[in-house]
């Protein structure tokens, strides 16, 4: 069994994209998946699975959400040890003393992370940004919504990459251990 995790793009910020995570998870018991959990109102899914294929259960599980509550979201779907290794490998863990001023930026493909490239050839102070392996990392210290490097950030990533703070990627992780 393969520990899971999906991050839908969007899900429940303002009015748009609404979906309750009780029938979410309803959804994701229909497709087959075991322990179907969430986390927060946010669009964070937790299963186990038998399948190891990440990306093609993104792509199942976004249709099947365009299909139930016919909204289009993008999944990024990772199994727990690249959650893991994403926490692991994060270069501004040590200037994030606010949890909530740090973000994961998650994506699907190798792809999505070379178009945020050009964020780290600029000076962003007191902000910082680092692309890893598997996510980049972006530290908002004056806060999120008045970051100039989130809103750059925002402009590349567009839709294939999906953002969440340190504080609930470290609850993911958390919940995912379990």
């Amino acid at each position: 069994m393969v520990k899971c995790i999906a991050l839908l793009r969007g899900i429940n910020v303002g009015r748009a994209k609404r979906v309750a995570m009780e029938d979410l998870r309803a959804l994701a018991l229909s497709l087959g998946h075991r322990q179907v959990r969430t986390l927060l109102n946010s669009g964070n899914l937790l299963f186990e699975t038998e399948r190891t294929d990440t990306i093609s259960l993104a792509k199942e599980l976004s249709k099947a959400i365009a299909a139930r509550f016919e909204i289009a979201v993008h999944v990024v779907l990772l199994a727990a040890g690249e959650l893991d290794r994403i926490v692991a490998e994060n270069p501004l863990k040590d200037v994030m003393t606010d949890p909530t001023r740090g973000l994961v930026a998650f994506v699907s493909t190798p792809e999505g992370l070379a178009r945020l490239q050009p964020l780290t050839l600029k000076t962003w102070a007191p902000d910082q940004v680092a692309i890893g392996g598997q996510a980049a990392y972006l530290w908002c210290a004056e806060g999120i919504l008045e970051s100039k490097l989130q809103q750059a950030f925002s402009r590349l990533g567009g839709e294939v990459v999906t953002t969440r703070n340190w504080s609930t990627v470290l609850k993911l992780q958390a919940a995912v251990a379990k």
